[in-house]
């Protein structure tokens, strides 16, 4: 079920940022690549759940959730310019709500955030985690 969550919202937030436009320089593309990775990645250690495809996974979730963080501050500091472009004399908390509430989604980012930490309770405790996966470390013994 978490697998089908995290898949479920992998493609919807990746539809979503190709339909905004969210490709127009470099750091955008970041959330794309990772959710394709995601996705890829994702499907193999389903159809192949080995110790190291997990173990591959969890590096790329934890990849996800820290993306969602600076984006989440990458957002908001654009924010925060647009609005002391529009009016100088922002500051204080007036500044901070203009910021979150900008033209640019302060919190959108953190969906990325949610994705890994659903991917990295996926992959917690996986069965292909337990003993390093023994059935990549028994091949080998029983010819012996």
């Amino acid at each position: 079920m978490l697998f089908a969550l995290f898949l479920a919202g992998a493609l919807a937030a990746g539809t979503e940022l190709l339909l905004l436009g969210h490709f127009e320089d470099r750091p955008q593309w970041i959330p794309l690549v990772l959710l394709a990775l995601g996705l890829v990645w994702g499907g193999v250690t389903v159809a192949t759940p080995r110790h190291w495809s997990v173990r591959t996974f969890q590096v790329l979730m934890a990849a996800f959730a820290a993306s969602g963080f600076i984006g989440q501050y990458l957002h908001y500091r654009g924010n925060v310019a647009f609005e002391l472009e529009m009016y100088p004399a922002l500051k204080g908390l007036d500044l901070f709500w203009e910021a979150i509430r900008g033209a640019t989604p302060s919190l959108a980012p953190g969906t990325m955030t949610v994705l890994g930490a659903i991917g990295l309770l996926y992959a917690y405790r996986h069965p292909a985690l337990r003993a390093g996966d023994e059935s990549e470390t028994t091949t080998g013994k029983e010819d012996a």
